[in-house]
């Protein structure tokens, strides 16, 4: 027993090399323990001094959610995340450039220009700029002739329009539209529109071959205003002819409707101290809209062997005082078709036209003017069959104008718009049944911001005369549709919503 006792406490009491051993051991764990510490600080501080820097180069994209830097790391790094390699945001919206870029109304043949100077101005610093409008309407119509209605914001036809009064509620058109900007000399752009009002497909508005997508402009440019007065573009967009602009709220002018071309082809220009030159080669045979030449023989768009050219100078009077005047011409338009006229088919020989326009700005008032005229008759409003009588009537050159003023009452982007304007179509002589189509309008329009407006206008036609078919060819008898006595009323409601 005494053995038995005198060996307890050496098994309760350790040696002291494994006391130190121990001691060692403990010291090795808190160094282990520090350097994981600095380490975990060090991750810390990059981490912080990367969203520093990611939060300088976007500030609008961090500024607009602060709650998520502190609650949600995740979020921060997935919203930081949408900046390119040069620091620029990936996405942007710039309402008053969408405004600028996709009204049916005002720059028309100008959007390049528009886009040149918006980047001058460093409004379009993001990679890609988002636009959209979409535009409601109502209408009623009312006719002194049973399915012909002269308004030509639809088609005229009476597969759109029955009996002597109709009315609707419709979309007349929606836009998207995509400009990139990857280096300060490129710009990129291409615009989707749905418009079943205006579209060439067959049916009625609710027919599946109106209510089709289409890219409606699409191109590439270079240049920078910043470094050369000089850009140049290649693609499908509007052709620079004539002003085509219009200063009521919707309808666009009669002028718009007879010469305002939409083709392939490249366009080269020069913007410098209010001067603007550009000359465009356009694809011949038969285009989307206005411009026709022929290519042996046919209408297909296979020859560069169509141009136009346009010139204009803008004059600075007072900071809110402007003058600008300027001319073009158009070597093939689409009045080039014998009888009967059905739009897109070939021509034996180009008809030119040649437009003249002018533009006023004096503090809230502005007044336009834009003439355009062919400079040949247009054959198909020649009934070539002597026994009929309509073939009395001599083919004729095609011409149109407009001239119109509005005035802003309040401020720019909130204010209220008063317009009048008249413009004129003439396609034949005097007496014939195709004489004539104009439209006078008067408009109001409310600005709720560059996004929102809401309008109103009347418009009082008169005169019907088709393109397609305009002297006849489509009805048995060898008369003709149009109708110089036929009188049309519309009112129209409508809300235009952009970003």
């Amino acid at each position: 027993m005494a053995a038995l006792f005198a060996s307890v406490p050496a098994l309760a009491a350790p040696d002291d090399t494994d006391l130190a051993a121990l001691l060692a051991r403990v010291e090795r764990i808190e160094e282990e323990n520090a350097r994981l510490r600095a380490d975990l600080e060090a991750l810390r501080r990059k981490d912080e001094a990367r969203e520093a820097a990611q939060q300088a180069a976007a500030p609008a994209v961090i500024a607009a959610t602060p709650a998520a830097v502190a609650t949600a790391p995740v979020a921060v790094t997935q919203q930081a995340s949408m900046v390119s390699d040069d620091g620029r945001p990936l996405f942007g919206i710039d309402t008053n450039y969408s405004r600028d870029i996709l009204d049916h109304t005002r720059n028309i043949s100008t959007r390049q220009v528009i886009q040149l100077q918006a980047r001058k101005e460093g409004r379009l610093n993001s990679v890609v700029t988002l636009s959209g409008e979409v535009i409601a309407i109502a209408d009623a119509h009312w006719s002194n002739r049973p399915n012909k209605f002269g308004y030509l914001m639809r088609h005229p036809t009476g597969n759109n329009q029955r009996t002597k009064s109709t009315q609707e509620i419709a979309i007349n058109s929606v836009q998207l539209g995509v400009t990139m900007a990857p280096t300060s000399n490129f710009t990129g752009y291409f615009e989707m529109l749905y418009d079943p009002e205006q579209s060439f497909g067959q049916g009625t508005i609710t027919a599946l071959g109106r209510n089709q997508i289409q890219i409606r402009k699409a191109y590439v440019m270079y240049g920078d205003l910043n470094k050369s007065p000089i850009y140049a573009s290649a693609g499908k967009m509007d052709v620079p002819f004539g002003l085509q602009d219009s200063v009521s709220p919707f309808t666009n002018s009669s002028t718009w409707h007879a010469f305002a071309p939409l083709a392939y082809g490249g366009q080269v220009g020069f913007l410098q101290g209010g001067i603007s030159v550009r000359a465009m080669a356009v694809v011949g045979g038969a285009q989307f809209r206005g411009a026709n030449t022929p290519v042996d023989g046919t209408s297909v768009p296979s020859k560069l062997n169509n141009f136009a050219i346009d010139g204009s100078y803008t004059l600075d009077i007072a900071d809110e005082a402007s003058v600008m005047l300027g001319g073009s011409y158009l070597h093939g338009t689409a009045y080039c078709q014998s009888y009967p006229v059905v739009h897109f088919n070939p021509c034996a020989d180009n008809v030119p036209a040649w437009a003249a326009y002018g533009r006023v700005n004096y503090g809230k008032l502005e007044v336009i003017g834009d003439f355009a005229k062919t400079t040949k008759v247009w054959p198909g409003t020649q009934v070539p069959d002597p026994t009929n009588p309509l073939s009395a009537f001599a083919a004729h050159k095609v011409t149109s104008f407009t001239a119109g003023g509005r005035y802003l009452f309040g401020k720019e982007d909130k204010g209220t718009r008063v317009s009048l304007e008249y413009s004129k179509f003439i396609a034949g002589p005097k007496d014939s049944p195709w004489r004539r189509q104009d439209q006078t309008v008067v408009g109001l329009a409310q600005y709720f911001g560059e996004g929102a407006t809401l309008f109103g206008e009347f418009i009082r036609t008169r005169g019907f005369s088709p393109l397609n078919f305009i002297s006849g060819g489509n009805l048995a008898d060898g008369s003709t549709w149009s109708d110089a006595s036929a009188r049309s009323n519309v009112l129209v409601l409508g809300a235009r919503l952009g970003f």
